[in-house]
């Protein structure tokens, strides 16, 4: 129904998509990783993540009650 909506298609247009789509490749690899992560490391980045994600809204809400009392 799309096809009738937009009209005709050109050839170049049908070979510019073919290209588009074949450039398109998975980064998927099936080896297992060459450096072993310790839990020192696993523990340092979750909680660097913890920080960054909690830490904005944790501001926010200690602050709170400021941001009530000031006026518009």
């Amino acid at each position: 129904m799309f096809a009738i909506l937009r009209g005709p298609t050109t050839a170049a247009h049908l070979f510019r998509s073919e290209k588009i789509l074949t450039k398109q490749t998975a980064n998927i690899y099936s080896k297992p990783p060459k450096d072993k992560i310790g839990p020192g490391q696993t523990l340092f980045t979750m909680s660097v993540f913890a920080v960054t994600l909690l830490g904005p809204a944790g501001w926010i809400l200690h602050h709170l009650p400021e941001y009530r009392r000031r006026p518009r």
